[in-house]
């Protein structure tokens, strides 16, 4: 009889193998990673609302139906159709805040309302020495999204500074 030599699994030893690792789609993935993220970072550029200066020159008159003049403070805001003068003697300047359906907004969309051509409305923006910045682009966000052409940053009179300071 014979007998056979034991094998090397029979005898507890194992046979380990090298490992190979195709590290090539590895790197093909990073190339593309690397390559969307720097396609996605240059084509999301921020927006930016472009300023059109006038042309030095006369001032153009503006019918006081057409104009609505808002004062820009810290927490509120004031607006007055017409003259300052007219809308203080009258008592006719109204508060309002910064809130989006019932502030500054929603007095820009009356006007536009009594007015026959909602494009021929003109607001003036006074921003006082006590508004934020966040409060004029909140009055800026505000003619792009109730459609006015027409508007200017203007510097507010003396009378519009003391009556903002005392209300």
């Amino acid at each position: 009889m014979t007998t056979l030599a034991p094998t090397p699994a029979a005898s507890g030893t194992r046979k380990f193998h090298s490992l190979k690792i195709d590290m090539t789609p590895m790197v093909d993935l990073g190339f593309l990673l690397i390559t969307f993220f720097i396609f996605t970072a240059t084509l999301s550029q921020p927006a930016v609302t472009k300023l059109i200066m006038p042309a030095d020159g006369a001032d153009m008159p503006v019918p006081q139906s057409k104009s609505l003049t808002v004062l820009l403070d810290r927490d509120k805001a004031f607006a007055y159709e017409g003259l300052w003068e007219d809308a203080l003697l009258q008592n006719k300047i109204t508060s309002t805040t910064y809130h989006q359906l019932t502030g500054v907004g929603n007095l820009i969309r009356q006007k536009q309302k009594k007015m026959e051509s909602k494009s021929a409305l003109v607001v003036l923006i006074k921003p006082m020495t006590t508004a934020s910045y966040q409060n004029v682009v909140a009055a800026l966000d505000e003619m792009q999204i109730n459609n006015v052409k027409h508007y200017a940053l203007v510097d507010a009179t003396p009378g519009e500074k003391v009556y903002a300071a005392q209300h």
